[in-house]
């Protein structure tokens, strides 16, 4: 694993280990059935798939621009919510581990999935039944891995994940809220960060004004990636050192998406 020296999260494979290379990012375009993904705590709102596909040609550019490169998995047009590939797949250290998610009509995203980190070089592991885990209820800090359970996820798919990946895993109550990454994800330096005081004390937390700035995707030790409706919360990043990566995704939030949704970071 290759980190900065005060770096605790984990946002890079080290090629050393499988011979994959490092720096590449998974990414899928919305389908044309976008408008049909699943909402579950929110109320629906029409999505405007053309401007969802600008606003995710943009976030692509966004990572590209930061040094990631774009591979994109195989369309899935069938499955409203393929865009979303966070919780197809959780990746560590040259490992794939392929899902088994808690939304029955979310399985049958997985087959495209596997079939781009098997092509990249990655050795691949499953999630099974009676497991379920979706990816974004998985956030890794250091050596400890936080895993959502209680709505998509349940607890049989925190063990496996566990014991596939070989590391300490704490399970954090989800209710309310889609995925653990919906509630809390964590800045470079391993801080977590949340619009609400966490279910779990974590070893530090750091509240943020508003919802969508409990969303960050770390692009390196000083870069972070968030949405555009939470200036305040950017402001607050910037002040503690960060240089946040401001997109637009408001046609994946009416979907309870946010920006770690759209992209696994290898």
């Amino acid at each position: 694993m290759t980190v900065s020296r005060n770096c605790l999260v984990e946002f890079v494979t080290d090629p050393r280990t499988y011979g994959v290379p490092m720096a590449n990012a998974l990414v899928r375009p919305p389908g044309p059935l976008l408008a049909d993904g699943i909402v579950s705590y929110i109320e629906r709102r029409p999505v405007d798939v053309v401007l969802a596909r600008a606003q995710w040609a943009a976030y692509v550019a966004a990572l590209e621009s930061a040094g990631w490169n774009a591979v994109e998995i195989a369309p899935a047009d069938d499955c409203p919510d393929a865009v979303f590939v966070e919780d197809a797949l959780v990746v560590k250290n040259g490992l794939a581990v392929v899902t088994r998610p808690g939304a029955e009509a979310r399985r049958a995203e997985l087959e495209t999935a596997e079939a781009a980190v098997r092509a990249l070089g990655y050795t691949v592991a499953r999630i099974e039944e009676p497991g379920t885990l979706d990816g974004g209820d998985v956030l890794t800090v250091g050596g400890t891995t936080y895993v959502g359970t209680g709505g998509r996820t349940n607890s049989e798919g925190a063990r496996q994940l566990g014991r596939l990946l070989g590391t300490t895993v704490v399970e954090v109550p989800v209710a309310g809220v889609l995925h653990l990454k919906t509630a809390v994800t964590a800045l470079p330096d391993g801080t977590i960060v949340g619009h609400l005081p966490p279910a779990v004390p974590f070893p530090a937390f750091q509240p943020v004004p508003e919802e969508s700035g409990a969303h960050v995707v770390v692009l390196d030790e000083r870069r972070v990636l968030i949405a555009a409706d939470c200036p305040r919360s950017a402001e607050l990043f910037a002040s503690l050192g960060y240089d946040p990566f401001v997109v637009e995704i408001g046609e994946f939030q009416k979907l309870e998406g946010c920006v770690t949704c759209l992209s696994v970071l290898l």
